[in-house]
C-alpha cells in the first residue's frame, strides 16, 4: 500500500485554512466589527508579531508542561495498564477509580492541587497528567489483554512463565494500542498543562499561555488573546504530530520485526 504524498495531505487543510482566514477578514471589513469583540486576522497577526517574544517564552514554559506531564502519562500509565492485565481482580478494584480521573470536573479539582502543593511547575504538571493519564490506560490495558487465545495456548505449550507471556506476547502485540492512547494524551496534555497555569501558574518562575489568556481577556486585548489562542493551537499541534511521527517509527520496526518472524 502506497502511502499519500505529504503535499496531498497537507493542501486540503490549508486550503481550508485560508478560505477560512479571508471569510473571517473579509466579514469584520464588510461589518465593521469592534476591535474588542473580533478583531480581524490582520490584527491578530500584527499583535502576535509585537509580542512574539512574550508569546514564545510563555509557549516553552506550556510546552515544558505538557511534555512533562505526557513523559509521566505514558510511563504511569503502560505501568497501570500491565498491572491490570495482570489481575482482573486488580483491574475491577482501581479500574472505576480510573474512569474518576476522566470525569471529575479539573476545574474542581485544580483549587484543591494548589492548596496541597502549591503553585509552580509541578502543580501544573501534575493537573495535566490527571487530564492525560486516562487514555493511556485504557488503550493499554485493551491491547495487554486482547490476545490471541491460540498464542496463549501456544506459550502454554512451551511452559512460558508469565513474565515471558508478558514481555514476549502482551507488551509487543499492545504497542500500537499504547501509540494511540499516546496520539490522544498529547492533546489533552496541552490542555491540561494551561488549565493548570489558570489556577497554578509558576509563581515568579515566569507565566505560561494560560497567565496569557486570563490576562489579555480581563483586559479585553482581543487581538492578543487570539494570538494566545493561536499559539495554544500550534503547540497542541506541534505535540500530536511529534508523537504521530515517533509512534510511525516506532510501528514500523514493529511491524518489520512481525514479518521477520
Amino acid at each position: 500500500m502506497t502511502r499519500e504524498p505529504l503535499r496531498a495531505r497537507l493542501l486540503p487543510p490549508l486550503l481550508l485554512f485560508a478560505l477560512v482566514v479571508l471569510s473571517w477578514q473579509l466579514l469584520c471589513t464588510t461589518l465593521a466589527l469592534p476591535v474588542y469583540l473580533v478583531p480581524s486576522p490582520a490584527r491578530v497577526a500584527a499583535a502576535a508579531v509585537a509580542d512574539a517574544g512574550t508569546l514564545a517564552t510563555a509557549t516553552a514554559l506550556t510546552a515544558a508542561a505538557a511534555v512533562l506531564g505526557l513523559l509521566i502519562s505514558l510511563t504511569l500509565g503502560t505501568a497501570i495498564a500491565v498491572l491490570f492485565s495482570q489481575s482482573r481482580l486488580l483491574a475491577r478494584s482501581l479500574y472505576p477509580y480510573a474512569i474518576f480521573l476522566q470525569t471529575v470536573p479539573i476545574v474542581a479539582v485544580a483549587p484543591l492541587i494548589v492548596i496541597w502543593f502549591g503553585t509552580g511547575l509541578a502543580s501544573v504538571v501534575l493537573v495535566a497528567v490527571i487530564i492525560s493519564l486516562f487514555p493511556v490506560i485504557t488503550n493499554g490495558t485493551t491491547g495487554l489483554t486482547r490476545v490471541d487465545p491460540q498464542y496463549l495456548e501456544l506459550f502454554a505449550m512451551r511452559d512460558a512463565s508469565r513474565g515471558q507471556v508478558l514481555l514476549k506476547l502482551r507488551l509487543p502485540g499492545a504497542v500500537p494500542y499504547i501509540i494511540t492512547g499516546a496520539k490522544i494524551s498529547s492533546g489533552l496534555a496541552v490542555i491540561g498543562a494551561i488549565v493548570g497555569e489558570f489556577f497554578a501558574g509558576y509563581g515568579s518562575a515566569g507565566y505560561g499561555l494560560g497567565f496569557l489568556i486570563l490576562q489579555t481577556s480581563g483586559q479585553l486585548r482581543t487581538a492578543d488573546l487570539f494570538a494566545a489562542i493561536l499559539a495554544c493551537t500550534l503547540l497542541g499541534l506541534l505535540l500530536f504530530s511529534a508523537v504521530s511521527l515517533i509512534g510511525d517509527l516506532i510501528l514500523r520496526r514493529w511491524r518489520g520485526r512481525e514479518l521477520e518472524t
